[in-house]
């Protein structure tokens, strides 16, 4: 399976829009043209802005409200940075435009991250936005199906990932099935959508954000968080950047993270105001119900920095415990399509270093 189905397919989940011209430019100026956003030098202390691009995973949503904070509070030119969000393409996987040096960062996974470095390509992820899993199945209560177990020899409505079927069926063999196998077919359909034609019997979605629509809509759910069902738990989603950044401007990673930093810890404290400012922020029309905004950052807001001393910070034993799992289940693909042989590096996926110090 290629990167761009994976991204496309995980997008569902909350999984670029700028075109890989670049890659095919031989010319040193169409080259230049190309550089990453990062590489021009300035700062706060010369009075100048540095050019930084974030690729966006998904339309703008509640896990995305630090970033939007910070640009309206102005935190990112405090710190000397000219913030451009690249919106989301189902043509682009937004951690392919951080390795093509077309994004300085991106909104990303530790699936797609494990994945990537796998693949070869060195990946880093520099920040976690939410401290925990906040996805679960679900199923329609019309359906009876009332328990993960009752989920046993059902229809999934997947997204074609390698990793659905052994975190489902580990789900299911918590819950108390005695034989975990479903029918996983990969489908097209927003995963609401899919239980609502009655094709599909349960799905994967974000609590934070399908769970809460779907209420909003009066749609009756059974709501099962896989963090409950013996799957270790995950930071997701993080943000990543490249090796190369980290190498060459370790400055910038710092100063952007600083802003960062401060516009989710602002939406911690403050989840009206923070919702307000990425209604605004996002471009129009970005959001039929603003209520579900609302209600979805009251949920996130206390879960950005949950059981961290603050917004960002990343453990090794998460950033072990999950892609060991999708290791020992052979989830994790390198560049040919075959599980990997051997175990990842699970210590350098992640780093805190360029995180402000927790006060």
């Amino acid at each position: 399976m290629s990167l761009d189905v994976f991204q496309a397919n995980f997008g569902r989940l909350r999984g670029a829009s700028v075109a890989l011209a670049c890659l095919l430019a031989a010319l040193p100026l169409a080259l230049a043209a190309c550089a990453p956003s990062g590489a021009t030098s300035g700062g706060s202390s010369s009075g100048t802005l540095t050019p930084v691009t974030l690729a966006l995973d998904w339309t703008p949503n509640t896990n995305h409200t630090g970033i939007y904070v910070a640009q309206a509070q102005g935190y990112y030119k405090q710190q000397g940075i000219d913030l451009k969000l690249t919106p989301y393409s189902s043509q682009v996987a937004p951690e392919q435009l951080v390795t093509t040096n077309q994004a300085d960062f991106a909104i990303s996974f530790p699936e797609a991250i494990t994945t990537l470095r796998a693949q070869g390509q060195p990946l880093v992820s520099v920040a976690a936005v939410i401290q925990s899993n906040t996805s679960a199945l679900i199923s329609l209560k019309s359906s009876g199906l009332d328990t993960v177990a009752s989920l046993a020899g059902k229809r999934y409505a997947g997204f074609g990932a390698p990793y659905e079927q052994p975190v489902i069926e580990q789900a299911l063999t918590c819950g108390g099935a005695s034989n975990p196998s479903f029918q996983n077919i990969t489908t097209s359909l927003d995963p609401v959508e899919a239980l609502k034609s009655k094709q599909f019997d349960f799905a994967w979605v974000y609590e934070g954000w399908e769970v809460i629509q779907a209420q909003r809509e009066g749609l009756q759910l059974n709501v099962f968080p896989l963090k409950d069902y013996c799957l270790p738990d995950y930071s997701s989603p993080v943000i990543v950047t490249s090796q190369r950044m980290i190498e060459q401007h370790p400055d910038i990673i710092k100063r952007f993270l600083a802003a960062t930093s401060e516009g989710y810890t602002y939406a911690i404290q403050h989840p009206k105001a923070a919702a307000d400012m990425l209604i605004q922020g996002a471009p129009k029309g970005t959001f039929d119900d603003t209520g579900l905004v609302y209600a979805s950052q009251n949920y996130l807001s206390p879960l950005y920095a949950a059981g961290a001393k603050c917004w960002g910070q990343q453990t090794l034993d998460k950033w072990t415990n999950y892609p060991r799992f999708m290791y020992n289940h052979h989830a994790i693909l390198d560049a040919n399509g075959n599980p990997i042989t051997t175990p990842p590096d699970y210590a350098a996926a992640f780093t805190n270093t360029f995180l402000p110090p927790c006060q």
